[in-house]
Protein backbone atom coordinates (compact mmCIF):
# COMPACT_ATOMS: atom_id res chain seq x y z
CA UNK A 1 0.00 0.00 0.00
CA UNK A 2 1.48 3.35 -1.00
CA UNK A 3 1.69 6.35 1.31
CA UNK A 4 -1.03 8.10 -0.69
CA UNK A 5 -3.38 5.12 -0.34
CA UNK A 6 -2.70 4.95 3.41
CA UNK A 7 -3.48 8.66 3.78
CA UNK A 8 -6.76 8.21 1.90
CA UNK A 9 -7.67 5.22 4.10
CA UNK A 10 -6.79 7.21 7.21
CA UNK A 11 -9.13 10.00 6.09
CA UNK A 12 -11.94 7.44 5.91
CA UNK A 13 -11.08 5.69 9.16
CA UNK A 14 -10.96 8.73 11.46
CA UNK A 15 -14.65 9.66 10.95
CA UNK A 16 -15.53 5.98 11.44
CA UNK A 17 -13.59 5.95 14.72
CA UNK A 18 -15.49 9.11 15.69
CA UNK A 19 -18.83 7.38 15.03
CA UNK A 20 -17.75 4.29 16.96
CA UNK A 21 -17.61 6.39 20.13
CA UNK A 22 -21.41 6.64 20.03
CA UNK A 23 -22.04 2.92 19.55
CA UNK A 24 -23.03 0.98 22.66
CA UNK A 25 -21.44 -2.14 21.15
CA UNK A 26 -18.00 -0.51 21.30
CA UNK A 27 -16.05 -1.75 24.37
CA UNK A 28 -15.02 0.84 26.97
CA UNK A 29 -11.28 0.41 26.27
CA UNK A 30 -11.93 1.02 22.57
CA UNK A 31 -13.97 4.12 23.43
CA UNK A 32 -11.13 5.50 25.55
CA UNK A 33 -8.62 4.85 22.78
CA UNK A 34 -11.02 6.26 20.16
CA UNK A 35 -11.57 9.38 22.24
CA UNK A 36 -7.83 9.99 22.54
CA UNK A 37 -7.36 9.32 18.82
CA UNK A 38 -10.12 11.74 17.81
CA UNK A 39 -8.90 14.48 20.13
CA UNK A 40 -5.37 14.01 18.81
CA UNK A 41 -6.50 13.96 15.17
CA UNK A 42 -8.77 16.99 15.41
CA UNK A 43 -6.64 19.12 17.70
CA UNK A 44 -5.21 22.19 15.98
CA UNK A 45 -2.18 21.87 18.26
CA UNK A 46 0.28 18.99 17.81
CA UNK A 47 2.21 17.36 20.63
CA UNK A 48 5.33 17.86 18.54
CA UNK A 49 5.00 21.20 16.68
CA UNK A 50 5.43 20.94 12.90
CA UNK A 51 8.16 23.59 12.78
CA UNK A 52 10.60 21.20 14.52
CA UNK A 53 12.60 19.58 11.71
CA UNK A 54 11.85 15.88 11.10
CA UNK A 55 10.18 15.31 14.48
CA UNK A 56 7.42 17.82 13.69
CA UNK A 57 5.87 15.55 11.10
CA UNK A 58 6.53 12.37 13.06
CA UNK A 59 3.13 12.55 14.72
CA UNK A 60 1.33 12.92 11.39
CA UNK A 61 3.21 10.06 9.75
CA UNK A 62 3.61 7.58 12.59
CA UNK A 63 1.74 8.39 15.80
CA UNK A 64 -1.70 9.15 14.34
CA UNK A 65 -1.81 6.09 12.04
CA UNK A 66 -0.68 3.90 14.96
CA UNK A 67 -3.43 5.30 17.19
CA UNK A 68 -6.03 4.71 14.50
CA UNK A 69 -4.79 1.15 13.89
CA UNK A 70 -4.85 0.35 17.61
CA UNK A 71 -8.33 1.78 17.99
CA UNK A 72 -9.63 -0.20 15.01
CA UNK A 73 -8.22 -3.41 16.49
CA UNK A 74 -10.08 -2.76 19.75
CA UNK A 75 -13.44 -2.14 18.04
CA UNK A 76 -15.40 -5.25 16.99
CA UNK A 77 -15.06 -5.76 13.22
CA UNK A 78 -18.78 -5.65 12.42
CA UNK A 79 -19.28 -2.47 14.48
CA UNK A 80 -16.37 -0.75 12.76
CA UNK A 81 -17.57 -1.76 9.29
CA UNK A 82 -20.98 -0.32 10.11
CA UNK A 83 -19.32 2.92 11.30
CA UNK A 84 -17.14 3.02 8.19
CA UNK A 85 -20.24 2.75 5.98
CA UNK A 86 -22.05 5.45 7.99
CA UNK A 87 -19.04 7.78 7.82
CA UNK A 88 -18.98 8.01 4.02
CA UNK A 89 -18.99 11.73 3.26
CA UNK A 90 -19.33 12.67 6.94
CA UNK A 91 -16.55 15.27 6.82
CA UNK A 92 -16.60 16.14 3.11
CA UNK A 93 -16.16 19.83 3.84
CA UNK A 94 -13.14 19.11 6.04
CA UNK A 95 -12.72 17.93 9.58
CA UNK A 96 -14.50 19.79 12.38
CA UNK A 97 -12.58 22.77 13.69
CA UNK A 98 -13.38 23.13 17.36
CA UNK A 99 -11.07 24.81 19.86
CA UNK A 100 -11.87 22.38 22.65
CA UNK A 101 -10.12 19.54 20.80
CA UNK A 102 -6.89 21.39 21.63
CA UNK A 103 -7.51 21.41 25.40
CA UNK A 104 -5.98 17.98 26.16
CA UNK A 105 -2.86 18.82 24.15
CA UNK A 106 -2.54 22.20 25.89
CA UNK A 107 -2.98 20.46 29.25
CA UNK A 108 -0.23 17.99 28.37
CA UNK A 109 2.14 20.82 27.43
CA UNK A 110 1.32 22.65 30.69
CA UNK A 111 2.12 19.53 32.72
CA UNK A 112 5.42 19.13 30.85
CA UNK A 113 6.31 22.79 31.45
CA UNK A 114 5.39 22.48 35.12
CA UNK A 115 7.61 19.42 35.52
CA UNK A 116 10.51 21.18 33.78
CA UNK A 117 10.16 24.28 35.99
CA UNK A 118 9.89 22.09 39.10
CA UNK A 119 13.00 20.12 38.08
CA UNK A 120 15.00 23.31 37.47
CA UNK A 121 13.92 24.68 40.83
CA UNK A 122 12.28 28.00 40.01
Amino acid sequence: MTLKERAKKLKKDIPAVFLSLKKKETPILAKICAGFTIVYALSPIDIIPDFIPVLGYLDDLIILPMLVALTIKLIPHDVFEQCRNESEGLWQGGKPKKWYYALPIVALWLVILYLIVKAIGF
